[in-house]
C-alpha cells in the first residue's frame, strides 16, 4: 500500500487487558481495533463476540481512550444485510458509525455517516478500490458518467442527492416484446415497486401500451437511489427506449412524479443544478414549481414542466 511510516505500530493481540496496557505504555494519537468481535476478557466466561464481551471490551475502550483523549476507531462486521452482527450494544455506546458500503462486482465503496454525535449524519465519501488500497473519488458524478460517448435511446442522467451531496447518475432504460403473457420488470439500483408503479402512470397518463413489454432499468455504476427526484428520470428512459428516440447527452431530470402524472417539486433544487452546470450539461427538465422557486442565476436552460406529457413533448417523446 505504499505506508512508509516509522509511527505505525502493530499488536497481534485479542486479549483486551493486554491491549488495554499497550495503550497505556504507548499512548498514541489514533487507535483502531479489528475486529471487536475477535476481542475477549477473561473477566467474562461467555465467548467472543458475545454481547457481554462485547459490551465489556466497549466500555472499557471507551473509558481509556477518553481519559487519554485518545481517537479511537472500532471495527466491526456487518450482515449481509447490511446491519452491524452481533449485539447492535456498539453501536449505542460510540459516538460515530460510519458504514463502508458497496456491491460486490463493482470497485466503488461509499461511506456513510450513520450516527454522528458531534455533526451532521448527511455527508458521504467515495472511492475507488485499487490495487494500493482505497482511493478518493473527488468528483463521483464525473466518475458514474464518464462513459457516456454515444447517445442511444433510454438513457438519461438524473440528480440525486446523498445526504447534502449531489450527484449525477445515468440511467438506463430497456423495453422489449414480452415472450410470455406477463411481462417481466426489473430494477437494478432502484426500488422495484416504485418502477412498477411509474410504469403504471406511463400506461394511464401519457398512453404508453407497456403491458406487453419487458421493462428492465439499470443505475449505472451500482449506485443505489432511493429517493423520488428521480422519478421524471426514469419516466423519460422508459419512453425514450420503448420509442426508440434518443434524449440529449446535455440534458438532466430532476423531478417526483405522481399517481396523476404531475411533476413534483424536490428539494435542495438549486444544489443539484450547480453540479449538472459544472459537469457541462445545457438542459435541465424540473418541476414548475421549482423553477417559480429558482432564486439564483445558472447558466442552464431551465425548462419547467406541469406533467409528465410537457416533459415528454419537449423530448419529442409524445
Amino acid at each position: 500500500m505504499g505506508i512508509k511510516n516509522e509511527d505505525i505500530l502493530f499488536l497481534g493481540e485479542t486479549d483486551i487487558d493486554i491491549i488495554e496496557e499497550a495503550i497505556e505504555k504507548i499512548t498514541p494519537k489514533l487507535v483502531i481495533i479489528d475486529s471487536i468481535q475477535t476481542m475477549y476478557s477473561d473477566e467474562i466466561s461467555s465467548s467472543s463476540g458475545s454481547v457481554s464481551q462485547v459490551r465489556e471490551i466497549t466500555s472499557k475502550i471507551m473509558r481509556i481512550c477518553k481519559e487519554k483523549a485518545i481517537t479511537t476507531i472500532i471495527i466491526g462486521h456487518v450482515t449481509k444485510d447490511g446491519n452491524i452482527a452481533g449485539p447492535r450494544v456498539l453501536e449505542h455506546m460510540v459516538d460515530v458509525v460510519l458504514y463502508l458500503e458497496g456491491e460486490r462486482y463493482f470497485s466503488y465503496r461509499i461511506l456513510r455517516g450513520v450516527k454522528n454525535r458531534f455533526g451532521s449524519t448527511n455527508e458521504i465519501g467515495m472511492f475507488e478500490m485499487q490495487n494500493k488500497g482505497l482511493v478518493e473519488i473527488h468528483n463521483p458524478s464525473s466518475v458514474l458518467i464518464s462513459e457516456r460517448d454515444d447517445n442511444p435511446p433510454g438513457s438519461i442522467v438524473v440528480a440525486s442527492m446523498e445526504g447534502t451531496r449531489p450527484l449525477l447518475l445515468e440511467l438506463q432504460a430497456l423495453t422489449a416484446q414480452s415472450v410470455f403473457g406477463l411481462p417481466r420488470r426489473t430494477a437494478n439500483g432502484m426500488d422495484y415497486n416504485r418502477l412498477t408503479v411509474l410504469i403504471a402512470v406511463l400506461e394511464k397518463r401519457a398512453g404508453l401500451m407497456l403491458g406487453n413489454q419487458d421493462v428492465y432499468l439499470n443505475v449505472v455504476g451500482g449506485i443505489k437511489i432511493n429517493e423520488p427526484a428521480t422519478d421524471l428520470g426514469v419516466v423519460l428512459a422508459v419512453a425514450s427506449a420503448f420509442k426508440n428516440i434518443s434524449i440529449s447527452k446535455e440534458i438532466v431530470a430532476i423531478g417526483e412524479v405522481g399517481l396523476t402524472g404531475e411533476v413534483r417539486s424536490v428539494n435542495m433544487i438549486e444544489k443539484r443544478l450547480k453540479e449538472a452546470e459544472k459537469l457541462g450539461f445545457k438542459t435541465c427538465i424540473i418541476s414548475e414549481n421549482n423553477k417559480k422557486l429558482l432564486k439564483e442565476e445558472l447558466k442552464l436552460d431551465i425548462i419547467g414542466v406541469k406533467n409528465i406529457n410537457e416533459a415528454m413533448k419537449f423530448l419529442k417523446l409524445k
